[in-house]
């Protein structure tokens, strides 16, 4: 089935229980904090349904594309299409839009026996997604402070980290927080997990399920959102439409049924089930087609502000250009490779080339910060010169001064005070400094995301060609006219 977005619309107004501080919203369609967010939510649901080029057939019916197991490399190319679309609608800022859970869950329904007891329970849940069009987030990361839970048996205080409490027959029960399950006030459900390894003795930690987010027990503690400070969409026109929130999961004796349990008692496999299957690759492909969509409009910002002030015309700012240019196209080439080189993993399936989609995510953790910073360069003073919002062009006698003197050769006053307005939101408003930090820890610590790459890397072959460059030479003959003169040296 594939929903349409009044259906999902529909589907967030189901008793859900969402906090801002002690604020309980109760229909995040309709709060000013989320309701813009949620239409971008179900514009999705809509481009999918229009096109036939982002869905697929089995079993005789139709499923968005980013449930396809891919066979092929035309197969990954239509899951790229599908990402690359639903990214382009939110110039990459939905982070955890509809097709990065769903990829996780697809690339680990490709080698379910790694979830040995709970394979079916896994392959029935990915059908039950892809049957459903549900928008899947995660939590998989424990609190900050709750990462040695060693400390708080010692200081006998509770442990915060989500485990399991209980086990019954027909299910487990389990309390605790997860973070960060960015975008959960607008999904379905919310797949709990592990991403960072757990010690060995972490077992009631190690659970894996799937929650509804309406589940009794389960409360979703917002940070501060940005949507319902925007005065306008002229002047936050990125917050207004694209603040996907993040939220704390807070789980309070919530009882969790055996068929939606995925990993159970065993610390290690709650963090393989990710590197092997192809899930984690799955899923962070979609990122990096994310990031690609928001660079191309980091690019264009750039330009449109040099040309905005005829700085284009000068040689170093054309330099930083180019500059920008040429990130953007090595980003994107990183991409088609991993079509171009796919892999044959597991049998008989076809994954994103792995290393060059952790390059990617390398490349992307690394990268944002100094690009930003690079826009804001460019972009100097001029967004502090603009009036403080767009209600100047309310008043006769203020909008007439504001046209005429803030109007430059190449920019006539309003189109200029809408394009500063555009970039501030990018790179200077709460919004654009939530997405700075995103960015740098979306995939985790820089050290867990070139651990990924250390782990992909064919060291044996990198050896080998250090070996076999050794083994082509050898200590060299001693000269004759040396031999001779060490002789005579011995004889005396």
């Amino acid at each position: 089935m594939l929903k349409s977005g009044n259906e999902h619309l529909e589907s967030l107004r189901d008793g859900r229980v969402v906090y801002i501080g002690s604020e309980r919203v109760d229909d995040v369609t309709t709060h000013p904090a989320f309701r813009n967010a949620a239409r971008s939510m179900a514009a999705i649901y809509d481009l999918k349904r229009a096109d036939p080029a982002f869905s697929f057939s089995e079993d005789g019916e139709r499923y968005s594309a980013y449930f396809l197991r891919a066979r092929t490399r035309e197969d990954l190319q239509q899951r790229t299409n599908l990402h690359r679309a639903i990214a382009a609608l939110s110039h990459g800022l939905l982070g955890r839009s509809p097709d990065h859970v769903s990829s996780f869950v697809t690339g680990m329904a490709m080698n379910p026996s790694v979830f040995g007891l709970y394979a079916e329970n896994l392959v029935r849940y990915y059908q039950h997604m892809r049957k459903h069009d549900l928008y899947g987030v995660y939590a998989v990361i424990p609190p900050q402070a709750a990462r040695n839970p060693d400390f708080y048996v010692k200081q006998n205080i509770p442990i915060p980290t989500l485990r399991v409490v209980r086990e019954d027959d027909d299910g487990v029960v389990i309390s605790g927080m997860k973070m960060l399950a960015t975008g959960a006030v607008f999904a379905d459900e919310i797949w709990i997990g592990n991403l960072i390894p757990l010690a060995p003795n972490q077992l009631p930690e190690s659970i894996t399920c799937a929650v509804p987010v309406n589940a009794p027990g389960v409360t979703l503690w917002s940070r501060k959102p940005f949507e319902r400070h925007a005065a306008s969409e002229f002047d936050n026109p990125l917050t207004w439409r694209f603040d996907e929130t993040d939220s704390m999961v807070m789980c309070e004796e919530v009882k969790v049924p055996w068929e939606r349990v995925f990993v159970h008692m065993d610390a290690i496999l709650a963090r393989e089930i990710y590197i092997k299957t192809p899930g984690h690759c799955y899923g962070n492909h979609q990122s990096n087609v994310r990031f690609h969509e928001k660079l191309k409009l980091i690019v264009g910002l750039a330009s449109k502000i040099a040309h905005a002030s005829g700085a284009n015309e000068v040689p170093a700012v054309r330099e930083v250009l180019g500059r920008f240019s040429a990130l953007e196209a090595a980003l994107g080439g990183m991409i088609a490779g991993q079509i171009q080189d796919a892999e044959d993993w597991p049998a008989g399936w076809k994954t994103f080339n792995r290393r060059y989609m952790y390059a990617a995510l390398n490349w992307c953790t690394e990268s944002h910060s100094s690009i930003v910073d690079a826009l804001r360069e460019l972009v100097g003073g001029g967004v502090f010169q603009m009036p403080a919002d767009v209600t100047v062009m309310h008043d006769g006698h203020l909008r007439a001064l504001f046209e005429k003197y803030w109007q430059t050769p190449q920019l006539g006053a309003l189109e200029r005070m809408k394009l500063y307005k555009l970039v501030w939101d990018l790179i200077g408003s709460e919004f654009a400094g939530r997405h700075l930090q995103y960015e740098k820890f979306y995939a985790g610590a820089s050290f867990i995301v070139r651990n990924h790459s250390f782990r992909e890397a064919p060291w044996s072959d990198f050896h080998r060609l250090v070996d076999d460059l050794m083994a082509s030479y050898d200590i060299p003959p001693m000269p004759a006219q040396t031999s001779l003169a060490a002789s005579a040296a011995l004889a005396k």
